[in-house]
């Protein structure tokens, strides 16, 4: 699998992955959030004029990775992502907990709905 990505940075705080044609808000939430609140979070947000934002999915928090050996910690592309924290809460159920990603290895863990963790929203897909 190739690790390169195609990210437009559409000035208006999204970047377009032209692979999957997902919209991401390029920064990410200023504190972190319980699961319960980053689904809220993502629901409410209206960003670049659009209102149909909602927090992604394991697969999709995983299409923006870049585990090039050349990138580093973190494991994503800081130019169009700048400011990446660790770990991003997904949308995927494990159980009774739920999947986030760490962008510093670029893997899931399952954690529990009552920590805190990152928020990083997209449209599209689905």
């Amino acid at each position: 699998p190739s690790t390169t990505r195609s990210f437009t940075d559409n000035d208006d705080s999204t970047v377009t992955d032209t692979k999957t044609s997902l919209v991401w808000q390029q920064s990410t939430s200023g504190s972190t959030e319980t699961w319960e609140d980053a689904l809220g979070l993502c629901e409410g947000l209206t960003l670049a004029s659009q209102s149909d934002w909602r927090l992604p999915n394991i697969k999709e928090l995983g299409s923006i990775v870049d585990v090039s050996e050349q990138r580093g910690i973190p494991a994503i592309d800081e130019t169009a992502f700048p400011s990446t924290q660790r770990y991003y809460w997904s949308s995927t159920p494990k159980g009774a907990n739920v999947q986030n990603f760490d962008f510093n290895y670029g893997r899931v863990a399952n954690e529990d709905k009552s920590n805190s963790f990152y928020v990083r929203c997209v449209r599209g897909g689905q």
